[in-house]
């Protein structure tokens, strides 16, 4: 019985996802192009818009979720003075396991006058799911970046919530070579609990995160503007040259409300994705 179980447990590992994509992009003429490109496993990246319009990516995960024990891994490079829009197809679903947590590698780097927004779809988070994410972002002092993330814990219009499991996201910025932002938020074991506190979330199922470089006072100003128009809690500040908004809200679809009125206010055009 017991070589079954280690039979199966070996098994098992061998057909945990790995998927990789890096690639790099510059500006010539006016111009973005892609640069050399590597795709690996079940990880996938397309460009479906017209180039003079900067270059738009969609990832693409044709294992068609993350489950426990798969690894990502994404590397981008914008050159200077280079324009790219990442987003994802759909939302990412990460599934209850007993075992290992899944691990989200991602590592952006953008040259002086160029732009990045990364703006991928929700990432949900069923029951008993494990995931460990972690963000290493390189900026140029004069590069401009939108960072945007949704995490959902367990889909209640379904009538699903999260109540055990691992999520740990690490996160650390860096601009003109000088660290400007670091954290790590872990939340384990008993996850409903925690998220029903009213210190944490105050039973919230949705929480959010937008990185806005460069960020100031004026940018803050002109999104508590829109505050009376939230339906969940929001809250913006701005140091260190870029503004961070925070946001809180009982279910996905108001969080996503929210975070498309804050990325209007800032001008940005959101990826056609977001609309459908």
């Amino acid at each position: 019985m017991r070589s079954e179980v280690s039979a199966t447990s070996t098994l098992f590992e061998a057909n945990r996802a790995r998927g990789a994509v890096r690639f790099d992009v510059h500006a010539r003429d006016g111009v973005t192009r892609r640069g050399a490109l590597h795709e690996s496993g079940s990880l996938r990246v397309r460009f479906p818009s017209p180039e003079d319009q900067g270059l738009s990516g969609v990832f693409v995960n044709t294992a068609g979720g993350v489950a426990g024990g798969d690894r990502f891994d994404v590397e981008i490079a914008a050159a200077d003075g280079a324009r790219l829009t990442l987003t994802t197809a759909a939302a990412e679903k990460v599934y209850r396991t007993p075992g290992a947590a899944a691990q989200l590698n991602i590592g952006l780097k953008v040259g002086a006058g160029a732009h990045l927004a990364w703006l991928p779809q929700e990432t949900i988070l069923f029951d008993r799911a494990r995931v460990q994410r972690r963000f290493d972002i390189d900026l140029d002092e004069a590069a401009s970046l939108l960072l945007c993330e949704i995490v959902v814990f367990g889909r209640t219009a379904m009538g699903e919530r999260m109540e055990q499991g691992e999520f740990v996201d690490r996160w650390r910025l860096r601009r003109g070579g000088r660290l400007v932002f670091a954290e790590t938020v872990r939340l384990d074991g008993d996850i409903g609990a925690k998220l029903a506190r009213s210190a944490v979330a105050q039973g919230g199922a949705a929480i959010g995160t937008a990185v806005i470089v460069p960020g100031d006072e004026a940018l803050v100003e002109r999104i508590r503007e829109a505050s009376d128009s939230f339906s969940g809690e929001v809250g913006i500040s701005a140091w260190n040259g870029f503004a961070m908004a925070r946001f809180c809200a009982q279910d996905a679809a108001r969080l996503r409300a929210d975070m498309m009125t804050v990325l209007a206010r800032t001008g940005a055009a959101l990826p056609r994705l977001w609309l459908n």
